[in-house]
């Protein structure tokens, strides 16, 4: 793709993202959202190949049938109370249309089968922007709505935390791995937005930081498989290295960044009196863990023979952009959680 073709698509992303965020009119938050759609989908075909096209399509389809769910669900609210702000209190119907809507744009389940199969036809980069930036959206309107008690909130955040656990155990590839272990991280937001929505946000960037580690240390070792992973010690040390760190804290193990949001999550929970709740959606936690486990013993622990006639290249020479965004985001991934005491403060007030 030329890069001012690139660059447009870019600011169209950001364009569209913005009216977003910033809306308080449902019809202005709908045009934000397809300006994202239309924006990301050439970015998703510039490479010309078949499996790009059908992912470009079918994440056009999925889109489409959102944007359309969202908006006949508007029309009917503003009919049934007369209003379009997207703060005031709903009917019914229409607000779990809406969250049905939103749930099929972020890819949550059981309106998640499209993002799977999409990001498995696209190169890293654009997986990156399509499970980090393009969520931005739709989580906004989620946090604008006017809190109900919805109990849809929490059937779809333990449906996503079960489905993207049981997904992503029997798979080989990494996108389709990072594709369920996103509709995981979704699962939890959701089940806490509607209780803390402050928590849910940090729960959000903590994902942003983890994921975008993960897939630009992927790019990085040009890895799409877990046979890729295993053979990789010999031109990448340093990266295989650091890999298993990022996947960890995305599975959420402690010490690591990745589990102080599980931690406060679980503690909501608690507090709202749904332990019953918290020890299922810990104990479904294990199943992401556990694939993210399987990753790292892949890699650092299974390695194919191999006779090296040199040193291996433990430093990243020369030192580019990306290699230095990659270690300022694992250095971020890894050692965040002895700030969770502040962060619990800072959300209690």
């Amino acid at each position: 793709m030329p890069p001012m073709v690139l660059i447009l698509m870019m600011l169209t992303i950001g364009l569209g993202t913005l009216i977003t965020v910033t809306s308080s009119h449902w019809l202005l938050a709908w045009m934000g959202l397809e300006l994202n759609t239309l924006a990301i989908i050439p970015i998703m075909a510039h490479r010309h190949h078949p499996r790009a096209a059908e992912a470009a399509t079918k994440y056009f389809l999925a889109q489409a049938t959102a944007a359309a769910m969202l908006l006949f669900s508007t029309i009917i609210n503003a009919w049934m109370t007369g209003q379009w702000c997207i703060g005031q209190q709903m009917s019914a119907l229409p607000h779990t249309m809406i969250i049905l809507a939103l749930a099929l744009k972020i890819g949550l389940a059981p309106l998640h089968s499209w993002l799977p199969e999409v990001l498995q036809g696209l190169d890293l980069s654009t997986g990156l922007l399509l499970s980090t930036w393009q969520k931005l959206a739709p989580f906004s309107l989620l946090l604008q709505l006017q809190p109900q008690d919805h109990p849809l909130f929490l059937i779809i955040g333990l449906i996503s935390v079960l489905v993207g656990g049981w997904g992503g155990l029997n798979q080989i590839q990494l996108r389709k791995i990072l594709a369920y272990s996103s509709i995981t991280h979704m699962g939890w937001m959701i089940m806490v937005m509607q209780f803390s929505p402050p928590l849910a946000m940090l729960t959000l960037l903590t994902y942003i930081i983890m994921t975008t580690s993960a897939f630009l240390l992927f790019k990085l070792k040009k890895t799409y498989s877990i046979n890729q992973l295993a053979s990789s010690w010999t031109m990448f040390p340093a990266l295989t290295a650091m890999t298993p760190l990022v996947l960890l804290s995305l599975g959420g193990l402690p010490p690591l960044t990745g589990f102080m949001p599980k931690w406060l999550i679980l503690q909501e929970l608690t507090t709202q009196a749904l332990t019953p709740l918290a020890t299922l959606m810990a104990m479904s936690a294990l199943f992401s863990l556990y694939f993210y486990l399987r990753l790292s013993y892949s890699m650092t622990l299974t390695m194919f023979p191999h006779n090296m006639l040199a040193a291996a290249p433990w430093r990243l020479n020369p030192p580019n952009n990306n290699s230095l965004i990659t270690a300022y985001m694992t250095m971020t991934t890894a050692l965040m959680l002895p700030m969770a005491p502040t962060t619990m403060t800072l959300l209690t007030y």
